[in-house]
């Protein structure tokens, strides 16, 4: 059954007032209401802190984001088709998948120093394996009838790519690209908070160290918020765009 579109407007108004009567009940710093989250995040952004740190954060997401898509992606594709490949590397991707992204985080702080490149390669790592994992599936699923008509009509690689293997890849891409935007920005955070000296993760980490509960809660929703941006303005759109295809087909069916 087809709900309203207003039921999807509901939780989160209600969350916000039951926030702010719970604030206003206890009355405690370790509490603040959501007016002086939102004072406080005003302060910031009339400061240039908010915008600066939250430009720094942005630019490792997107930095890591788009290695670990590129590198994990290449991966996937690589070991579904191989399996020969398959079995060599898939006892190295279980690792890394277990292996706690703070242990990744500090030994390359170790290796490397605190430095960027250190930064972004300990979210690469921890990112790569959890997309090649979801894009070896749908290497794995490719429809081989599909390769056969891509042979008749004498396709080449590229054709091949645009026509056949992306469009067929694309939901398992897409699923890859909502977790890693969940995943890497929290481990970004974390990354800043154990060894930066900029970003969101390093206020987080100077607002804890004086109980600041306004200011983390103020960083924590300005990130979410553009995280959902970012999803209702960039994935949501491609992802309908990219399954128009789909769409029509059901239709004619």
């Amino acid at each position: 059954m087809k709900t309203a579109a207003w039921t999807h407007w509901i939780a989160l108004p209600v969350s916000l007032l039951i926030w702010g009567l719970v604030a206003a009940l206890l009355d405690s710093a370790l509490l603040p209401t959501p007016l002086a989250v939102l004072q406080t995040l005003w302060g910031e952004v009339q400061a240039g802190e908010l915008q600066h740190h939250l430009g720094v954060t942005l630019r490792r997401v997107l930095l890591s984001f788009a290695l670990a898509m590129a590198l994990g992606t290449l991966l996937g594709v690589w070991m579904g088709r191989a399996p020969l490949v398959d079995a060599l590397l898939d006892p190295l991707l279980v690792l890394f998948l277990n292996l706690p992204a703070l242990v990744t985080i500090i030994l390359l702080y170790v290796w490397l120093g605190l430095v960027e490149t250190a930064a972004v390669l300990a979210v690469v790592i921890n990112k790569v394996p959890n997309v090649a994992v979801t894009v070896r599936e749908g290497a794995r699923s490719l429809d081989h009838r599909l390769e056969q008509m891509a042979e008749v009509y004498h396709f080449t690689r590229w054709q091949r790519l645009a026509h056949v293997w992306t469009p067929q890849l694309f939901p398992y891409l897409m699923a890859a690209t909502r977790g890693g935007l969940a995943l890497i920005w929290k481990i970004v955070l974390v990354v800043e908070l154990l060894g930066r000296s900029d970003g969101v993760g390093f206020q987080l980490h100077m607002a804890f160290q004086v109980f600041d509960v306004a200011s983390l809660l103020a960083y924590s929703l300005a990130f979410i918020a553009v995280v959902q941006v970012i999803e209702l303005a960039v994935l949501q759109p491609l992802e309908r765009r990219a399954s128009y295809w789909r769409q029509a087909g059901d239709r004619h069916a």
